[in-house]
């Protein structure tokens, strides 16, 4: 607690931590405290957050709904660029966090704080989400980091705090876990689940019904896709906030989009991460099936290549830094062609594709064929590997020469 700063910005959410740190940073600090919250479609009463800010002693409390800005500056991009991190997670905190980081340095900006407060863990993965973004939007605000510094150390340690002094929270001792929803999905850790062979307990889901309870059959869906971007399910338009919710009901009633992993977080440890993403599981499904159709094969196998950083750049908190600027311009050009349909049934805890059609299709059925109308020319192919396999013979050759010598 360096420095002292006179007038704090707080990222708000209504939880465990934002809930005992604006009564703190009054304590500890000194300063006036205004709460930001952002609405990325996480479901929650935002009146009700608004006023429990202003009675734990917030001076103002803004709050924004920003939920197509979150889908068309940032799911999007991510949807086009197949970003999902180590081939299981769809991002959706951590697409979250640089706007909500934006937002909060705007609203600092124009209140005239000296400082930004988030709630965020110091071996956690969104203190450098937030702290990153804010440098690189301004580099002379202040950042206070509670959670780094105050004598609340653990989970338990807060509840007490909270309950000293009135504040209602979100969690209790019995169940203390940690959610962070949106639109685009939910992540759910601690408690039980820090235990690597344990299974997550059924009232940790929010957005998934376990499989084994789901409805019985199968729903079948066609996805529309105009450059890379869903536009709309069974023939039926749908701007992106419509079309996600939809498909997080539909895939959810189902048991789809449950992923439980351990992942490499940026501070060096690993960490047990359960998530909920219906809508994100359907639409990557769709879009890679897509690309594979529409894309050559060399441009193909480098998009997967650019997913994996693109989707480094999202998890390590550098939204705003130059590379992602640079991948765009691949990226964009790569989804000019990924316009077409996908068809997918979707049944208890499993989604699979059933048919894709584009009109940019690269597959040709007579070359493909092994049946009646086959137009390829078999006689090609000898000179093809006779040229193809040149290196490898001509080591083999020389290999074997020098052995015998």
């Amino acid at each position: 607690m360096e420095k002292r700063y006179k007038k704090i910005v707080c990222a708000y959410s209504g939880g465990l931590d934002t809930s005992v740190m604006v009564p703190w940073l009054r304590e500890n600090y000194g300063a006036e405290v205004i709460t930001y919250t952002g609405d990325l479609g996480q479901g929650d009463d935002l009146d009700a957050i608004k006023a429990k800010a202003l009675t734990t002693g917030a001076i103002a409390a803004e709050v924004d709904d920003l939920r197509q800005r979150f889908v068309d500056e940032f799911i999007w991009p991510a949807v086009k660029a197949s970003a999902v991190y180590e081939g299981q997670y769809p991002l959706h905190t951590a697409l979250g966090r640089p706007l909500l980081a934006q937002r909060l340095v705007e609203v600092a900006e124009k209140h005239g704080a000296d400082a930004i407060a988030h709630g965020c863990t110091g071996k956690g993965n969104d203190q450098v989400r937030f702290e990153v973004t804010a440098r690189c939007l301004n580099s002379d605000i202040g950042i206070v980091a509670p959670l780094r510094e105050w004598e609340l150390l653990t989970r338990e340690d807060e509840v007490d705090y909270a309950v000293e002094r009135g504040i209602a929270i979100p969690i209790t001792r019995e169940k203390p876990y940690s959610i962070d929803q949106n639109l685009w999905g939910c992540a759910i850790e601690c408690g039980e689940m820090e235990d690597l062979w344990a299974e997550p307990p059924a009232d940790a889901w929010l957005m998934t019904k376990d499989p084994s309870h789901a409805a019985k059959g199968s729903v079948e869906l066609v996805m529309r896709f105009d450059k890379g971007i869903p536009v709309a399910i069974d023939d039926r338009p749908m701007g992106g906030v419509a079309l996600i919710e939809y498909l997080n009901n539909l895939a959810g009633t189902f048991g789809v989009g449950r992923i439980d992993m351990v992942e490499n977080r940026v501070v060096g440890l690993k960490s047990r991460e359960v998530y909920e993403a219906p809508a994100a599981t359907l639409i990557h499904m769709a879009h890679t099936e897509l690309e594979r159709i529409c894309l050559d094969r060399p441009t193909f196998n480098y998009k997967q290549r650019i997913s994996q950083d693109y989707a480094n750049i999202i998890y390590d908190g550098k939204w705003f830094g130059p590379l992602r600027e640079c991948l765009e311009g691949f990226i964009e050009t790569s989804q000019q062609t990924l316009t077409g349909e996908v068809r997918i049934r979707v049944s208890a805890g499993l989604a699979r594709i059933t048919g894709r059609r584009s009109p940019f299709s690269l597959y040709d059925e007579g070359l493909a064929t092994y049946s009646h109308g086959d137009t390829f020319d078999r006689a090609s192919a000898e000179g093809f590997l006779r040229l193809y396999g040149l290196s490898y013979e001509t080591f083999s050759r020389v290999r074997r020469r020098d052995g015998a010598e």
